[in-house]
């Protein structure tokens, strides 16, 4: 057993996982797994999978693949080739948008046209609709007929009117007014908000503000390795969540500051800060192993 393999396994079995629990979490042949404990690089398919499996293998025991990769350099396979997928990805989006911009500029010009067509025929109705006002208009003075009837009232008038029934004065509008209560409307309480201050790598920071409590649930929609921590690096859970099973957590940290979380499978777990579902800043399809740390900025702070 070589040096990279006997820190990888005694790290594994620090977290009390088996083979079995590492497959589970890293989805990679228990195999392969004891050909990178035993050194036995032979039994993988190529040199890219060696250091992408060594990489997993080491995210899903909390251990920096960084480092790893630098202190047992010379047990490691190198490749020139790492980043062959991602130029052929960039290829291909390049493709991609090419090929739809052509497809944007084809259309275009049936789109103006169209579109000069429905301006001219609203100008047209437009222009009909005015003539036909105008001529109703001169119809109708022409016949001087509906000429306005003056109606003259007298002041006895205005004062009776002024008057109720039983001769008191009828309140005004603005009497009436100052007479009712103004009732102002309560300020509404803050809502909660969750907002990312720091995202990189596998790692992001969250602030929680304006949330009287800080309940955190994690749930697994499939099968995760995760680790629930705090501030202080106290363990509040370590283990596999899984669907139908043992597939979620809660655990109040209204008391705490900070909460910490690694998650082993990213693409089978969701988040919750008093029932609101925290998206992901890093795309889990970007890293699959995410360390996430989530501040509570408490009211009175």
């Amino acid at each position: 057993m070589t040096e990279l393999g006997s820190r990888l396994k005694e790290a594994r079995l620090a977290k009390n996982m088996s083979l079995d629990d590492l497959q589970t979490a890293t989805k990679i042949q228990k195999r392969y797994l004891i050909g990178i404990e035993e050194g036995n690089y032979s039994t993988m398919p190529g040199k890219f999978y060696v250091r992408a499996f060594i990489k997993q293998y080491a995210e899903a025991v909390g251990i920096d693949p960084e480092e790893i990769f630098e202190q047992f350099k010379s047990e490691i396979p190198s490749t020139v080739n790492e980043d062959i997928p991602e130029k052929l990805s960039r290829v291909q989006s390049r493709q991609n948008i090419s090929s739809g911009t052509s497809k944007v500029l084809d259309i275009l010009p049936k789109v103006l046209f169209v579109v000069f067509i429905i301006g001219a025929l609203a100008v047209a109705y437009q222009f009909l609709q005015k003539v036909n006002d105008d001529e109703n208009q001169t119809v109708q003075t022409d016949s001087g007929e509906n000429e306005p009837v003056k109606i003259e009232e007298s002041d006895d008038f205005v004062k009776d009117a002024e008057k109720g029934s039983n001769g008191d004065s009828v309140p005004t509008d603005e009497e009436n007014t100052t007479d009712e209560e103004v009732v102002e409307e309560e300020p509404e309480a803050p809502k909660q908000e969750i907002s990312v201050v720091q995202s990189g790598g596998k790692k992001t920071v969250y602030e929680l503000k304006n949330a009287d409590r800080f309940e955190l649930k994690v749930v697994s929609t499939g099968e995760t390795w995760v680790n629930i921590l705090n501030g202080k690096g106290s363990s509040f859970f370590s283990g596999t969540l899984k669907k139908g099973e043992n597939e979620s957590q809660v655990i109040d940290f209204s008391k705490e500051i900070e909460a910490a979380l690694i998650i082993g499978k990213s693409t089978e777990t969701e988040i919750y800060i008093n029932d609101e579902k925290v998206e992901y800043a890093i795309p889990p399809t970007q890293s699959v192993t995410q360390n996430i740390t989530i501040r509570y900025l408490q009211n009175n702070e």
